[in-house]
């Protein structure tokens, strides 16, 4: 009896199409990223750990809105997903008569948000697109990772509506991904983000699915396109109060 001498090599799969799985058994297939069907059963794990300090803005949002939130205040959320920043701005000042809308356009999530924030009388949801919702004069409004995701056609109407909801004096918070002024810059933040990504134990094969996925879904601005939109929409006043690699957060004042 001979050992075998076969040294042909082991089969290679041929099957040319991609994992979709993004982590956290979400599926989104090529250039097909949305916020329905079942992201909202796991949208907080994932994005906890795909967006570098994702809690600690929250905090600092609560924290601002000490200087804008008062008895009586209005205060929106554009985008708000499950609801978990609405619910904290409302935590954080209770005690105060101020009301917490959430404008979010995906019923899936909005139904989570309401039963996250079942109890909580001074919030609310809205099921609507933002660019459409009729928004009554506020204190303050938060877009928290949402306007890149708002067509570059439509965003500067958005940014304009904002302006004008807005109680003089009072705050619009944005955070966002933001390009980086050049090439070279873009691509020390893309690898840098990458390597977040595999540290927070998301595999090779779901940080390619999410960058696939996100195609012509997230179009993110640098740090000079948003400012030039805040200024072209009326603010004045305006700065940077969190940067992490790629992602800012900006206040603007009216």
């Amino acid at each position: 009896m001979t050992e075998s001498t076969d040294t042909s090599p082991a089969p290679v799969s041929t099957d040319p199409t991609p994992s979709n799985t993004v982590g956290h058994q979400i599926d989104a297939g090529n250039a097909r990223w949305s916020f329905g069907g079942n992201v909202a059963d796991s949208f907080e794990s994932h994005i906890e750990r795909s967006v570098p300090g994702y809690r600690e803005g929250h905090e600092l949002v609560a924290q601002l809105s000490d200087f804008f939130v008062s008895n009586n205040s209005l205060v929106y959320e554009i985008g708000a997903s499950t609801g978990a920043l609405t619910r904290r701005l409302a935590e954080w000042n209770d005690g105060k008569n101020a009301r917490f809308v959430g404008i979010e356009v995906e019923a899936d999530m909005v139904a989570a948000a309401r039963r996250l924030s079942e109890g909580i009388e001074s919030v609310d949801f809205i099921e609507e697109d933002a660019l459409t919702a009729e928004l009554a004069p506020a204190d303050m409004i938060v877009s928290y990772y949402t306007m890149q995701f708002v067509r570059p056609a439509l965003r500067q109407q958005l940014y304009d509506k904002i302006y004008e909801s807005l109680n003089w004096g009072g705050a619009f918070v944005m955070f966002e991904k933001v390009r980086a002024p050049d090439a070279r810059f873009q691509d020390m933040m893309s690898a840098l983000y990458s390597d977040f990504k595999l540290s927070e134990g998301f595999d090779p094969s779901e940080i390619v699915a999410k960058t696939r996925s996100l195609k012509g879904v997230l179009e993110p601005f640098s740090t000079n396109g948003n400012i030039d939109m805040l200024e072209r929409a009326g603010f004045v006043d305006h700065m940077t109060v969190f940067k992490h690699i790629c992602f800012e957060g900006f206040l603007a004042i009216k």
